[in-house]
Formats: structure tokens, sequence, C-alpha cells
């Protein structure tokens, strides 16, 4: 009997090997997205051919090796063990695809109209609202189940930036980090970092034009200009986090990773801050990666690696990542909860 209704999980994706050709082709697809480089077609073109393409695959293939596993990318195998996990918990088998790479939306949902789903509540796995990530995904979908002659009734799950079950599954995660109980001794500050993206798209986001980065409180104002504003939606994840924990503000601080190109990005560099950090004196330090529900090269290359690595240089004593939700029970009931 044919199965009327599904749920999609989406995460980001990831090369099929860390060879450089198939890291090449994978950060093609990606930064070909103008929700990515939104920047004129012809300028997007020039700016990969001829600055992004030539050497960034063979750094990040380098990359990718120091984290590949047998089974393959940590992001692919955890996002498929994380919907086996859901589709044991809600009764019904999950479908996963992935935003670039594969298993592809475009194949994905083929399989899903071959099999007869005609409802499809589709979880974008990014808490916080961006073009470059949930948006992408939203559009893809859409424009994807058009080319099939639009089979599915489509619903999305909101980002989930600072829904109660996402924070919690975060404290469960964190907790024993936090109190020095795992692999942690105890700590001096725990810095929340996510994912960067450039100014220009927090202010595009902006209604108005003259709210967004206009004053040091207009992610937390209740402006309009917040409900789908990144910054916005990262600053909440790191308020609601540190208060389940019970951190005094001066415990905790944010940043912003992952900076690409030369244009503005959101402030603090997580790079930059962890140098700080050490020169201010801070000797023990956590870090976790709210941005990300799977581990993956952004947290286990450049901030596991390469941060602890700038944060000792700079003269810190003690390091430790708190892991990503990946299959964690709180996590899986929390999807649960939106899949419902």
């Amino acid at each position: 009997m044919a199965a009327a209704r599904r749920v999609l999980l989406v995460n980001l994706g990831s090369p099929k090997s860390p060879e450089v050709a198939d890291v090449r082709a994978y950060l093609k697809e990606f930064l070909s997205d103008p929700l990515v480089i939104d920047a004129p077609a012809l300028i997007r073109w020039f700016v990969l051919r001829c600055f992004i393409l030539p050497k960034r695959p063979h750094a990040s293939a380098a990359a990718y090796r120091l984290i590949w596993t047998d089974l393959g990318s940590p992001l692919v195998v955890t996002s498929k063990r994380v919907a086996e996990r859901l589709g044991e918990k809600i009764g019904e088998p999950v479908a996963l695809a992935m935003r670039y790479g594969e298993p592809s939306i475009r194949e994905t949902l083929t399989a899903l109209r071959d099999e007869g789903v005609a409802e499809l509540r589709v979880i974008p796995l990014y808490p916080h609202y961006a073009k470059s990530s949930y948006e992408t995904v939203e559009k893809k979908i859409r424009r994807e189940a058009a080319r099939l002659g639009s089979p599915f009734r489509l619903s999305f799950q909101e980002p989930f930036h600072s829904e109660a079950k996402y924070i919690e599954a975060l404290r469960q995660v964190s907790e024993p980090y936090v109190s020095g109980s795992k692999r942690a001794p105890p700590y001096d500050h725990l810095l929340f970092s996510f994912h960067g993206i450039p100014v220009r798209h927090v202010e595009k986001r902006d209604p108005t034009g003259k709210h967004c980065l206009r004053t040091a409180d207009c992610c937390l104002s209740g402006h309009p200009a917040t409900e789908r504003c990144y910054r916005s939606h990262c600053l909440r994840t790191a308020e609601a986090l540190a208060a389940a924990l019970d951190l005094p503000r001066e415990k905790w601080s944010l940043s912003f990773q992952s900076r690409l190109g030369r244009d503005p990005w959101l402030p603090p560099s997580t790079e930059e801050t962890l140098v700080e950090l050490a020169h201010r004196g801070t000797e023990r330090l956590l870090v976790i990666c709210p941005s990300f529900v799977s581990d993956c090269l952004e947290t286990l290359e450049e901030i596991a690696i390469r941060g602890r690595e700038s944060f000792l240089a700079a003269g810190g004593k003690s390091f430790a990542m708190i892991p990503c939700m990946n299959e964690h029970p709180a996590w899986i009931d929390a999807l649960a909860g939106y899949a419902r």
C-alpha cells in the first residue's frame, strides 16, 4: 500500500570523497547557488572559476581527509543514522536528502513520487534562518516538486532556534562538559561559535532598511526585521541555552566562523575571538557550534583541530569542544515533535 505521508530531513551535504575532483564538484554545486554567493551570474561565474575552484578544492580536500571515516562523510553518515532513529521513533520511514551532493533533493523527491507519497513534511536541519541555508532548501524543494508536476502537499518546519525541545537537546549534550564531568576540566569560558554569513545577507532581510545592525540591541528589540534575521536567531539560541545551563553572562560569548571571501561578514570572527580570549587570560575554553545539528567539516576540522591549535598557540591551556547533537535521544525526541 502506497504511503500517503512522509517526513523528509534535509541537510547541507558533502563531497562523495575527500579526493580533490569530488571536492571540486561539490564546491562548484554549492557555490554556484545564487543564494549562497548572491552576486550577478557573470560575477559569480568569474569568482568561482578564477579565484575559488583553482585553489580551494585542494585545501578543502586536505581538511576533509582529516575527518573522513571508513563509512564516509561524518555529516552524511550521521544524518542517515538520525533519519533511521527518527523513523523508529515515529513508526514510519523517514527520507533524507542533501541540498548539495547525494542523496540529492531531485532524486529523493522522484523516488517519493514513485512511491505514491502525497503529503511531505520537510524538516530543513538548520536551526536558524538564512537565505544560504533554510531558504535555499525550501526554494529547491518547491522547484523540484513543480518539475515533477507538484505531486506533494508540502509543509516546512520553521527554524527552531529557540524552540524548547531544541534548547533542551543542546542542554543535555552540553551539560556534562559544562559541569566538567565528561572529558573536559572545569572551564573559564564558553564560546558559542555560529556559522557566519555576509553582513549584506542580514541587511537584506530588513524591510525598512533602517534597523538591522544600526544599534547594539537591534536583534533583541522585537522589530519585524528580527523575525527571520539570522543574527537575531543566533543570539536567541545563545541566550536560551545559557539560561538553561545557568551560565553567568560573563562566562560566555558569541562569534561567527567559516568566513569566505573579502566582503564584510558578521562580527566577531571566531578565529580572532579564540586568540583574543587567550590573550585576555582565558586558560580553559569550551566551544559549542549550535548552527550545526551534526558534526561536520566546520566543527571537526575548523574548530576542533584548527581552532584548538589557534587557542593553544595564543597562550590558552585547555580546549574542549562540545559535540553536535548528532544522534542524541533528546534531539531525536525534538525531531519527532517537528515531524508530527
